[in-house]
């Protein structure tokens, strides 16, 4: 079942209205909003409330809801999800 959500993108105010699937993760969540704003994708993390939500969890697991407003923030670990390339 398709879930509606809207998406806050913190950095500049704006928000967007998308449907994901059940079977979709949260990357391609944060994917999909980051190619609509022409943001690396990479450098963003997604959170409800207070709560980060993991890239990796599948929108059937993540206990999201219809209409569920999601905050798209820069990554607070600096936006590098390989520690192997991170530059010391």
């Amino acid at each position: 079942m398709t879930i509606r959500l809207t998406i806050k993108n913190l950095a500049n105010g704006t928000t967007l209205r998308m449907e994901a699937e059940p079977d979709e993760t949260i990357n391609d969540i944060i994917g999909s909003a980051g190619e609509y704003w022409n943001l690396d994708a990479g450098a963003y993390v997604l959170k409800k409330g207070k709560k980060l939500l993991s890239g990796r969890t599948r929108v059937s697991d993540s206990g999201l809801l219809n209409d569920d407003i999601l905050e798209m923030i820069p990554d607070p670990e600096g936006g590098c999800r390989w520690g192997s390339l991170r530059r010391y």
